[in-house]
């Protein structure tokens, strides 16, 4: 299997920005050590106050789903969920030329 790259992006609900960082914040670092995670960062935008896009980038398949089954990732979405206005999620592969 190859590779895949994760970008979600995430608008903060006005007045949630920084609960909604806090928890963000929370979640990479047990994120990390997973197996299979070859790179998980947090962006926030310099224009867009409460724009926040995590770009991640995963050996498989398998892996994307372990991380979405992790306890700490559940976590992650019950305390977000009433402080997220928008959440966009783009799952790509390289192309082969």
């Amino acid at each position: 299997m190859e590779e895949i790259t994760v970008t979600a992006i995430l608008k903060a609900k006005p007045g949630s920005e920084h609960e909604l960082r806090g928890e963000l914040i929370k979640v990479v670092g047990p994120t990390r050590t997973e197996h299979g995670c070859l790179e998980y960062v947090l962006n926030e935008s310099l224009e867009d106050d409460g724009l926040f896009i995590f770009y991640e980038r995963w050996e498989n398949r398998d892996a994307v789903q372990a991380h979405l089954d992790s306890d700490h990732y559940k976590e992650y979405r019950a305390a977000t969920e009433k402080l997220v206005e928008k959440r966009e999620i783009f799952r790509v592969q390289p192309v082969t030329a």
